[in-house]
């Protein structure tokens, strides 16, 4: 029996250009250092975790699709901008049978209100927001305990 979970952490548009976008709102660490400060501090003996990230929205909606097929127990993912304007990604996460855990680095509440209306979140089981650099880091340990 594996006891290993496999985690698929999806990331959406702009994230790429974390360090660089906004830092006093998302912070000046990269996508690449977060998930080295994310994966630093997860046990790898209870969890595996592979990273995507598109900008394209047709990339992510055919990423989760192909998570149907494959054996993992839950998704994160930070839909970015699509979280507020994507009803193809929102379809594609109700197809899934896993936990879906939305994250944010940013507490979208503060911010424009445009950006309080999340579409994607109603597939979610579970909405983090705000937390910053361990935005992925508390979704994935939601999933481990």
């Amino acid at each position: 029996m594996n006891l290993v979970k496999k985690i698929m952490i999806i990331n959406g548009p702009n994230l790429n250009m974390l360090g660089t976008r906004e830092p006093d709102v998302y912070g000046s660490l990269t996508l690449d250092q977060i998930i080295e400060h994310t994966e630093k501090l997860i046990d790898s003996s209870l969890c595996q975790c592979t990273w995507y990230q598109s900008n394209v929205e047709g990339e992510i909606v055919g990423r989760i699709q192909q998570l149907i097929s494959q054996d993992f127990s839950a998704l994160v993912i930070n839909p970015g901008a699509y979280s507020h304007t994507s009803v193809a990604i929102l379809d594609a996460l109700l197809l899934l049978k896993i936990p879906v855990v939305e994250v944010h680095l940013s507490n979208t509440y503060k911010r424009e209100d445009f950006r309080q209306i999340k579409i994607t979140a109603r597939a979610s089981s579970i909405l983090m927001e705000g937390l910053g650099k361990n935005a992925y880091l508390m979704a994935i340990q939601s999933q481990l305990l």
